[in-house]
């Protein structure tokens, strides 16, 4: 039985909360006009570096509703990551925070396709499909659109009292819902802690990354090897970095999460320097692999150079 706009959203809410999602907010599907010349100028400065994909579909990038026709409502989720357990602290070879546990698009996506099944039992004319970082969507446009909270000076959607540790989800649906207030405050005042602690400056202005000069795209984006100029700069990072998120006030907020997936594999937690440095191809298989760890979204020979560029 169709249910009343808000009814709906907020049952939609509830279903979310009990998923494990920490938070989840609802848009109006329209285009996305304030951000339309920011980006392209971005793209046109290249500052996407060989993430050609990002200059791809912008029709479908400034519209959901090319995405999914006749869309009319984009539901916004976040599922916090931060761990409990961190690697070894004499460690000097670290990994970014998101890929301690099993990759985070199959876990999204399994409890976005179980808010798909009850949207269709409650509005069954409604069509839905579910995203999480896997297409041409602004997810932190959509998120500040949906309430969620505003992005900060290193370009990471920040939740009000919760920080920036959180994947984001999003449904595209035709049925109509009852949308949030967009939150788009920002709150981070004259602080610039994380423009100045990026060891490759890479943060160039407020909100503004140029990708090529990032340790996360240097690690993981980038299938060349990391330019040589970056020797020194990338403090032992060797896939991703946390460290315009370490130094943010806000994540003094940040909590333990709660998603037993997301749980540090246990060489995350268990293997030294030394294991990383005489890492193999059977172990990779074996330990990174076949555990599903976002590690894995890098090729062996590249996580190999990754690790041995460190060594200064």
């Amino acid at each position: 039985m169709l249910q009343s706009d808000a009814r709906l959203s907020e049952t939609i809410k509830k279903e979310a909360a009990e998923l494990g999602f920490d938070a989840c907010g609802i848009a109006y599907a329209a285009p996305l006009q304030a951000e339309q010349e920011l980006f392209f100028q971005w793209i046109r400065k290249g500052h996407h570096g060989k993430m050609g994909y990002m200059a791809n579909h912008p029709d479908k990038r400034m519209d959901p509703r090319k995405l999914l026709p006749g869309a009319k409502s984009v539901i916004v989720v976040a599922l916090n990551y931060f761990p409990e357990e961190k690697q070894p602290s004499e460690n000097r070879l670290k990994v970014s925070k998101y890929a301690y546990g099993k990759d985070y698009h199959f876990i999204i996506k399994e409890k976005l396709r179980k808010l798909i099944r009850l949207l269709a039992r409650h509005d069954p004319q409604s069509q839905s499909r579910e995203f999480t970082d896997s297409a041409p969507l602004l997810e932190r446009s959509w998120a500040q659109r949906a309430g969620l909270g505003w992005t900060g000076k290193n370009s990471c959607l920040i939740l009000p009292r919760k920080g920036s540790f959180f994947f984001m989800g999003e449904i595209l649906t035709t049925a109509s819902l009852k949308a949030d207030e967009p939150f788009f405050k920002e709150q981070c005042g004259n602080c610039t802690r994380c423009m100045e602690a990026c060891p490759t400056g890479a943060i160039i202005a407020p909100g503004q990354i140029d990708a090529r000069l990032c340790t996360s795209y240097l690690t993981i984006e980038l299938k060349d090897s990391i330019p040589p100029e970056f020797k020194n700069k990338t403090h032992g990072w060797f896939f991703g970095c946390d460290i315009c998120q370490d130094v943010c006030p806000f994540n003094r907020f940040a909590r333990p999460h709660r998603e037993e997936s997301l749980k540090p594999l246990p060489f995350i937690t268990q293997w030294k320097d030394k294991d990383w440095k005489t890492l193999d191809k059977p172990t990779f298989n074996r330990e990174i692999k076949k555990n599903h760890s976002p590690i894995a979204r890098v090729k062996f020979e590249k996580l190999r150079e990754n690790i041995a560029f460190q060594d200064t």
